[in-house]
């Protein structure tokens, strides 16, 4: 999972379409989400083959890491929505209300997970689904977004579901039945879906559009509209 979300970055940054000439806070957005990816790949190895007194000290970490993820998930949607400056693939408005979602989902089962710690059957498989839950910005760099519209959002949020649908596979190959870990943090994984869905698309969407973009660039933009792709 890591593998990927280096992957899927640092392709943009080969192929010129990324840079790290840019504004303050995506570089601390930046730092913390890769930051929870390190915590998530320290505290896996430790769970597996490490010190579990250092794996309970991490977990604090962690545990206090989560609000600051879905801090910065709110803040720079809106900052980009009021920009104008969504990527052209997805529907602005749907932008706004699906980005704070997914992270809200991603706090949801990380909280699920915390909850049910001493049930390391439980814990190890959510924290998983989670991570898949936040997948999507990486796997949205390396599919061919602009080919998958209008459902280009979803499609990366579905490619989210290899990883657990695989652990899903393995419990069953080895178990001969699935655990239900697996299913209860999928739906967290997939609820953005229709959740982003019936918000964007209805009068609160629009409402909320127009208040987060008003006085900004971005109220020039048609919230449900696809933008023009960029000029090569």
């Amino acid at each position: 999972m890591a593998f990927v979300v280096v992957a899927g970055f640092t392709t943009q940054l080969v192929m010129g379409r990324s840079t790290f000439a840019v504004r303050p806070l995506v570089h601390v957005h930046a730092f913390v989400f890769m930051g929870w990816v390190a915590l998530f790949v320290t505290q896996s190895w430790l769970a597996s083959r490490g010190s579990a007194a250092q794996h309970r000290q991490l977990g604090r970490i962690a545990a206090a890491w989560v609000p600051l993820m879905i801090l910065m998930g709110f803040w720079l949607t809106i900052d980009v929505v009021q920009r104008g400056t969504a990527p052209f693939f997805f529907q602005p408005q749907h932008f706004l209300v699906a980005n704070p979602i997914g992270v809200l989902c991603f706090g949801g089962v990380v909280a699920a997970a915390f909850r049910l710690r001493r049930r390391s059957d439980w814990r190890m498989r959510l924290q998983i689904c989670a991570m898949a839950a936040i997948m999507g910005p990486a796997f949205g760099r390396l599919l061919p977004m602009p080919l998958l519209i209008p459902y280009a959002f979803q499609t990366a949020v579905l490619f989210g579901l290899l990883f657990p649908l695989t652990g899903a596979l393995r419990d069953w190959q080895r178990d001969g039945h699935v655990h239900p870990a697996w299913w209860w943090g999928m739906l967290g994984v997939v609820a953005v879906i229709p959740i982003a869905q019936l918000v964007a698309f209805s009068s609160f969407g629009d409402a909320l559009y127009a208040s987060v973009t008003a006085g900004h660039p971005g109220a020039a933009i048609p919230g449900l509209a696809f933008a023009s792709p960029p000029p090569m």
